[in-house]
């Protein structure tokens, strides 16, 4: 079976007044976080999102349920999608920076 890389990045929130507090989510995207960190993919926390690795598209989709889970108490919730898949390739989450970087130096400040 060939390597395939799924980078997903996502952001998913609640938007409905019975899971915030105040205009604040963090509470909930921390459950979110907790069971990616637990699922043993590599992650990368972003300001504006989290961006997961996986092997299969099937992996990356269950991760997003898994995320909805966490959320399922919520009357409403927002989510975006970001998906890069490649065969062959692996360890994406940071090859991709490292290859930038050999051009140009670090890139994060």
């Amino acid at each position: 079976m060939e390597k395939l890389s799924v980078l997903l990045e996502f952001a998913m929130f609640p938007t409905s007044d019975d899971c915030r507090e105040g205009a604040g989510v963090s509470k909930q995207v921390s459950k979110i976080v907790q069971m990616i960190d637990q699922s043993g993919y590599p992650y990368k926390l972003t300001p504006m999102g989290t961006i997961v690795e996986t092997n299969t598209i099937h992996e990356a989709l269950r991760l997003i349920e898994e995320a909805y889970a966490c959320l399922s108490d919520c009357e409403r919730v927002y989510s975006t999608l970001k998906f890069d898949i490649r065969k062959g390739k692996s360890n994406r989450l940071k090859q991709k920076i490292a290859s930038v970087e050999s051009k140009i130096g670090p890139v994060s400040k």
